[in-house]
């Protein structure tokens, strides 16, 4: 913690202070910074007055990638950050800047031997028996260097900090922050807080530049989700850690992206991707703390099949509310509810409450129409931001960063899992976990997205149970004995009067399908010769039901019979399992439901048999 008391914090207030009274350095900075930016808007408006606005969008993208390598580390920051903001930036710019790397050529190796012996107060020589001669890598904001420590022989991975990057930062920091404010000011049709925007991203790359917090990311990160199998978080060194000198286990890995080295050693990029999205599902949407920055230099491959995860400088969180809202906005895409989808929005804070949605569900219709003619199994995950993005920047959204962030980390998973299969979809991957979050989870907001999703003008969608199991079976934490609890607790409650009423109507039919469908296969297996003799052939079908009726009923119960199957043969399933739901049978909602039900039962087989008799 001492260590850390020099840590910089982002502060308005204390850099108009600073460079208030640097008028030479601020002009020589913003003459830079205008001359570069400046012949790029050049472009832009020779490009609107003669109607190509459109079509050099790519090459203009190209362009401003290339202004913010030459700009420098905070720029480097910058064109990574509106990567991720749809609501301000057309596709093209998008994916343009996402292809930004950090590398920046590397400071002399002696200034970094010098702060790291000034941060932890001892010589280079008493705290490693060795290190490399220079950095292994090079980033923005610092660089690394592989060593071997003199008291145990571990080998660690050292980062230190870039010299003088806290004062190249804060004079761009000052400058764009007093940019944002004339665009808030004159520019009208940027709609989104640009001050806001900038401080938020600002607090960001400062919260990087403090080396002891990031150690304590990787700490709360590795509670959270190392103790996965297939994912390493390596350990910290607290005694060599500073404000400026992150020391942590070495990690012998290969880069994501490297696919030819990945195969070399035996190991298969897909299971490594979908272990990706696996863990980031988990960390989105059940604990909320994620890794924003997951691009292919921050996940390697080891040697032993492991996924392992690196720089933790910069992390996000998904608030509670929105972790549930981005399951039920799932949920109402695929059941094309684009009404539900649009109002997804406010819980998402995407919209403040007094924007009315009604004109946005039009887009929201003529783009995912189209989208969704593919099954869930072949929707590809940046086709969907892209289109979503696109309705995004139309309208008065304002886009969290989390919610960036998320499209940011999973649209980077699809995009190297499409190297080894261009069929592979991201959403494919991630389905099993929405099921059986959808199957499972008690919170309210699912489970009425549940019962949404199985019910459908009253009539119980049994293909959909059947297809939710089957996918949720595939998450390796599924629990047949979760399995709907949620919606059972519900059926019996007090607020449960209208579930009860479409359980009772479907439990009927049901019923009536096992027992007649049953009679139907035992009647038919009958001789023709007895079977003519039985009041029920007579020519016109067993108890006067169509082909179409009987095979209607055959296939509800063969239905019924699966999802047994299903969770019968779900993994840790044990008859014991069911002793809580039968405990929930006993109370008097539920014999109350089971009158009904039987009541209901007596009635269609009693006026079925009445026609039998009646009709000639």
């Amino acid at each position: 913690q001492a260590r850390a008391a020099n840590a910089s914090v982002y502060s308005p207030a204390k850099l108009t202070e600073k460079y208030g009274r640097r008028p030479a350095m601020v002009f020589r900075r913003t003459l830079e910074i205008f001359l570069a930016l400046g012949s790029f808007a050049l472009s832009l408006l020779l490009d609107q007055r003669s109607g190509r606005l459109d079509k050099n969008k790519r090459l203009r993208a190209t362009e401003l990638r290339k202004i913010f390598t030459r700009l420098g580390p905070t720029f480097v920051k910058v064109g990574q950050g509106l990567s991720t903001r749809p609501d301000l930036c057309p596709p093209e710019y998008l994916e343009e800047l996402t292809e930004l790397q950090d590398a920046l050529p590397t400071f002399p190796d002696a200034n970094a031997f010098s702060c790291i012996e000034s941060e932890l107060g001892l010589p280079l020589e008493s705290i490693f028996s060795a290190i490399s001669a220079s950095p292994i890598a090079a980033a923005s904001l610092g660089q690394v260097y592989k060593a071997r420590l003199r008291y145990s022989g571990q080998m660690v991975a050292v980062k230190v900090q870039r010299p003088g990057i806290e004062e190249a930062i804060g004079l761009d920091f000052y400058l764009l922050r007093g940019l944002s404010k004339l665009i808030n000011k004159n520019v009208d049709m940027i709609t989104s807080d640009v001050v806001a925007l900038v401080d938020e991203f600002a607090r960001r790359v400062y919260q990087e530049l403090n080396y002891v917090q990031e150690a304590k990311n990787a700490i709360k990160f590795k509670k959270l989700y190392g103790d996965r199998p297939d994912v390493l978080v390596p350990e910290i060194f607290w005694d060599y850690t500073s404000g400026k000198v992150l020391t942590m286990d070495w990690v012998d890995g290969v880069k994501l992206n490297e696919q030819e080295a990945i195969e070399r050693q035996g190991l298969k990029l897909l299971e490594l991707v979908n272990t990706g999205i696996q863990c980031s599902l988990r960390q989105l949407l059940e604990h909320g703390y994620f890794h924003a920055d997951p691009h292919p230099g921050n996940l390697l491959a080891t040697p032993d099949g492991k996924l392992a995860f690196l720089d933790f400088g910069m992390m996000s969180e998904t608030p509670e509310q929105a972790r549930f809202a981005i399951i039920g906005h799932v949920v109402h895409m695929v059941n094309r509810d684009y009404e539900a989808m649009a109002r997804d929005y406010y819980a998402l804070d995407f919209l403040s409450p007094d924007i009315d949605v009604s004109p946005i569900v039009p887009a929201l219709r003529a783009f995912f129409d189209d989208a969704l003619n593919s099954t869930v199994n072949e929707l590809n995950f940046k086709t969907i931001v892209d289109g979503l993005g696109a309705v995004l920047y139309e309208y008065p959204f304002d886009v969290p960063a989390y919610y960036a962030l998320i499209l940011r980390s999973l649209t980077v998973l699809e995009g190297l899992a499409l190297y080894t299969d261009p069929n592979f979809k991201v959403l494919a991957a991630s389905y099993p976990y929405f099921a059986k979050r959808l199957l499972t989870d008690s919170n309210p907001y699912l489970r009425d997205a549940l019962i949404e999703l199985l019910f459908k003008d009253g009539r119980f969608r049994w293909n959909r149970l059947e297809n939710l199991l089957v996918q949720g079976r595939k998450d390796s934490d599924f629990a047949a004995k979760d399995a709907l609890q949620p919606v059972l607790k519900l059926l019996l409650g007090p607020d449960g009067e209208e579930l009860r009423t479409l359980v009772v109507k479907e439990a009927v039919r049901v019923v009536e399908a096992i027992l007649l469908g049953t009679a139907l296969e035992s009647y038919k297996s009958v001789p023709e010769p007895i079977r003519t003799l039985i009041p029920s052939g007579n020519g016109n079908g067993f108890l006067r039901m169509t082909d179409n009726e009987q095979a209607a009923m055959i296939e509800l119960r063969d239905r019924v019979f699966r999802i047994w199957g299903l969770l019968r043969s779900s993994r840790g399933f044990d008859p014991e399992l069911l002793q809580p739901i039968v405990e929930i049978l006993q109370e008097p909602e539920a014999r109350d439901i089971g009158g009904r039900v039987v009541g209901g039962v007596t009635q269609r087989l009693a006026a079925r048999l009445l026609q039998q008799v009646l009709r000639p």
